[in-house]
């Protein structure tokens, strides 16, 4: 039976991992995978987290199933952390949602609505994107396309240009998915402004969005990384959305995610539920609940909260005084885009103008290790070797 099997080359996230810590030599820097981590170069625990598993250990009395739709409790304060409790379309139903293994998860059960509702359109994701959102949508069947979003001279968002394509290629009925905020993999993000024009634009033309808020709460701040997508919420009467915990509470592998249909009235609210639900049971049964039950400890204890928050402005504010380091290094004669561009992107990723033998010059040379599209992960580095850094990045231009 598996004799005709053949082998499938590694990811290439996978490999440079592998390839990093193969590597024997003490100062390397690793910027390759994307978690966030602590000045020793450790993905640890939130304190918020141990202590609601804790709690939770002592509380729970069931190891049932959740059911298809999974921890609802759960949802219903994800989705008020990011819109806020008195929301309109909170107060008024008109949310069906669902918690899933993970965004990977997410982002798949939204594949898989959307070609229930609309099998003949086409997703549209910005180039670049991340690595697996192309193959989770177009697995469940739908057609994709991109449109141009960063510029790797400039270094920032090609607006414009984003608009301007969509314009002339996409048609009424297609879906278009938005990073809500930290892009992955360039860290450039949309303007308040630019949201504020790409909201009535989509309106205009018939476009649905598809709203991949991954990294919630780790660019500007949570109400800063939620205007995006209030702004498409106020002008727009459905929104499709995929959440995760991986990176926010550090629970990358709970597996910890919701996705979220934003409708025009609480019926259909119900219908879309309903369909999660089974399209749910169709894939993998039901959703794992651990990480959704700390998730709803935390966030319903208000000193379990109060430590979360705190975690979670420490996470971002040390990644924003990585950028401000790494861009004071850069600020020399050849290197001035790559200085404003850290500062101002957001978020754990940027990608620099290097090309894949510059990539691979950085780890053979240097023993720094990013992506060969030149994307790297701000949190793998410190404040002792962000000059070394800047230096060997200039050092392979």
């Amino acid at each position: 039976m598996f004799e005709t099997l053949e082998p499938r080359p590694n990811d290439a996230i996978i490999e440079i991992m592998q390839k990093c810590k193969a590597d024997t030599r003490e100062h390397k820097i690793d910027l390759g995978v994307g978690v966030y981590k602590d000045d020793t170069g450790e993905t640890v625990i939130l304190k918020s987290v141990k202590m609601a598993e804790e709690m939770w250990c002592r509380e729970e009395t069931t190891k049932t199933y959740v059911g298809t739709t999974g921890n609802q409790n759960y949802c219903d304060d994800m989705l008020s952390l990011i819109l806020g409790a008195d929301h309109p379309v909170i107060t008024e139903g008109r949310v069906g949602a669902s918690q899933t293994a993970g965004g990977s998860g997410a982002l798949r059960l939204g594949a898989e609505l959307l070609k229930v509702v609309a099998p003949d359109a086409t997703v549209w994701a910005s180039t670049p994107t991340w690595a697996n959102h192309i193959p989770l949508i177009s697995s469940a069947g739908l057609k994709m396309g991109s449109y141009p979003y960063y510029n790797r001279e400039t270094l920032g968002v090609d607006f414009e240009e984003m608009l301007d394509y969509l314009d002339q290629n996409a048609k009424r009925g297609d879906i278009v998915l938005l990073h809500g905020c930290c892009h992955n993999p360039t860290g450039a993000d949309l303007s308040s402004a630019q949201w504020d024009r790409l909201a009535p634009f989509m309106l205009e033309r018939g476009l649905f969005p598809y709203v991949d808020l991954a990294y919630f709460g780790l660019g500007r701040g949570k109400a800063e990384d939620s205007y995006g997508l209030l702004k498409l919420i106020e002008i727009l009467p459905e929104v499709l959305l995929a959440g995760s915990c991986s990176k926010n509470f550090a629970l990358y592998r709970e597996r910890t995610g919701f996705i979220a249909a934003i409708t025009q009235t609480s019926e259909k609210a119900d219908i879309a539920k309903s369909q999660f639900g089974a399209i749910q049971r169709k894939i993998i049964s039901m959703p794992p609940d651990h990480g959704a039950a700390i998730v709803t400890r935390i966030l319903r204890d208000e000193s379990l909260r109060k430590v979360w928050e705190g975690e979670l402005d420490d996470m971002r504010g040390r990644m924003r005084d990585l950028r401000l380091l790494l861009s004071e290094a850069f600020n020399v004669q050849g290197g001035e885009a790559m200085s404003r561009a850290v500062k101002d992107q957001n978020g754990m990723f940027s990608t620099l103008p290097l090309s894949p033998q510059q990539a691979e010059r950085l780890r053979s040379e240097h023993a720094v290790y990013m992506m060969n599209s030149g994307r790297m992960n701000i949190a793998g580095a410190n404040a002792d070797n962000i000059p070394r850094l800047a230096e060997a990045i200039l050092a392979v231009l």
